[in-house]
C-alpha cells in the first residue's frame, strides 16, 4: 500500500488536490494541476498523477479509469475536505460573489477558487439545504438603469492575458482596433480594469507617454502579457480617474450646475442626488436644483435626455481655489 504523504509541502499540495476535486461531475489530472499552476503551485503532470493515485487510497475517492486521462470525483456521501463551517448563507454569498466578480478578478485567482465556489454551489443544492435559501438566488437581481444591453464578446484569452499583466504589473502588447475600424499594435501600461455598463475598459498608458487612455476589450484582436514589469506610476489612482469624470469623457473641470426640472421627471434627483452639496428648492410645478458636478459629455447626454423637461439650465466654472478651501 502507498505510504502517505509525510512532508509538508506534499501535504499541502495534497490538501490542495483534495479540496479541488468536486463532489458533482469529475475532473482530470491535467485540469488539477492546471488549477494548481492558476494558485501558484508549479508540480510536474507525474507528480500530480501519483499524488492522485495515493490520496484514492486513503480517501472516498471515485477514479473512472474508463477514458484517459482518469477522472477523479468524491465518492456519494463523502465528508471531503470543505471550508470549516461553511453555511447556507455563506455559500448564497460566494454563489453571487463569483457571479458579480467573474469580470473583476484576475481569471488566475478565480480559476485558483473554483474549489471554494464548487463548494458553495453544492451546498446550496444540497437536499439538507433550507429552500427559502436557494430559491433566494431567484429573489435578488441586479438591474440596470438604462435599456438594457447585452455585453459585447471579449476573448477569453484577452482577458486572461489583460487581467494577469494588470496582477502583476508586467506590459502588455495589445492589436487593438478602434471604433473607426482603424488598427495598431502597441505597447501599454496596465493600470486599471473598469466595467461601465456593459463594456469593460483598460485604462493604461501606452509606451512613452504619461497620459492615460481607456481601451475596450472588446475591440482587442490579441493580447499578449510580456515578461517585463513596471513600476505602477505613483501620481495615478483609478478612483481620483473616476471621480474626474474620465469614463465620462470629461478632464476633471467641476462647475456648479443650476436647472429646473418638471417635478415628475426630477424626482428621483431629488431622492438620488447629484452631489453632497446639492441644494433643492420647490416649486408649484417644478423643482430648481444646484449642485456641484464635474463637467462630462456624459453629464451632457444624460442632461439632454430630459428633453423639454428640463430648463432654465446653467453651468458656471468654479474657482480651483476655491474647491481647494
Amino acid at each position: 500500500m502507498p505510504k502517505r504523504p509525510d512532508s509538508l509541502e506534499t501535504l499541502q499540495l495534497s490538501l490542495e488536490l483534495l479540496r479541488r476535486i468536486p463532489r458533482r461531475g469529475s475532473i482530470t489530472a491535467p485540469e488539477l494541476r492546471q488549477q494548481l499552476l492558476d494558485a501558484g503551485y508549479e508540480r510536474e503532470p507525474r507528480t500530480i498523477q501519483r499524488l492522485l493515485e495515493t490520496l484514492s487510497e486513503h480517501y472516498e475517492l471515485d477514479r473512472d479509469d474508463s477514458t484517459k486521462p482518469y477522472r477523479y470525483r468524491w465518492k456519494d456521501n463523502a465528508q471531503g475536505l470543505s471550508l470549516p463551517g461553511l453555511s447556507a448563507h455563506e455559500s448564497l454569498l460566494l454563489t453571487l460573489a463569483q457571479q458579480q466578480l467573474a469580470n473583476i478578478l484576475p481569471v488566475r485567482l478565480m480559476k485558483s477558487m473554483e474549489g471554494f465556489f464548487s463548494q458553495a454551489r453544492s451546498q446550496l443544492n444540497a437536499p439538507t439545504t433550507n429552500e427559502r435559501d436557494r430559491e433566494w438566488m431567484r429573489k435578488v437581481r441586479v438591474v440596470s438603469t438604462s435599456q438594457p444591453l447585452l455585453p459585447p464578446k471579449v476573448d477569453p484569452e484577452v482577458f486572461e492575458q489583460v487581467s494577469n499583466a494588470l496582477y502583476a504589473d508586467q506590459w502588455l502588447e495589445v492589436d487593438y482596433q478602434n471604433a473607426a475600424g482603424h488598427r495598431t499594435s502597441s505597447k501599454v501600461m496596465p493600470l486599471g480594469l473598469a466595467q461601465q455598463g456593459p463594456r469593460m475598459y483598460l485604462v493604461c498608458r501606452f509606451d512613452g507617454f504619461d497620459d492615460e487612455r481607456c481601451l475596450a476589450l472588446h475591440r482587442m484582436i490579441s493580447a499578449r502579457a510580456s515578461t517585463l514589469t513596471f513600476e505602477r506610476p505613483k501620481d495615478f489612482d483609478q478612483k481620483q480617474f473616476d471621480d474626474d469624470g474620465r469614463f465620462g469623457y470629461g478632464d476633471g473641470t467641476q462647475v456648479q450646475l443650476t436647472l429646473r426640472i418638471d417635478k415628475e421627471a426630477g424626482l428621483h434627483i431629488v431622492e438620488c442626488p447629484l452631489s453632497l452639496d446639492q441644494k433643492v428648492i420647490e416649486h408649484e410645478d417644478a423643482y430648481e436644483i444646484t449642485a456641484t458636478v464635474v463637467d462630462s459629455a456624459m453629464l451632457e447626454w444624460w442632461l439632454r435626455g430630459f428633453g423639454e423637461s428640463l430648463f432654465d439650465m446653467k453651468k458656471a466654472a468654479i474657482n480651483p481655489q476655491s474647491q481647494k478651501t
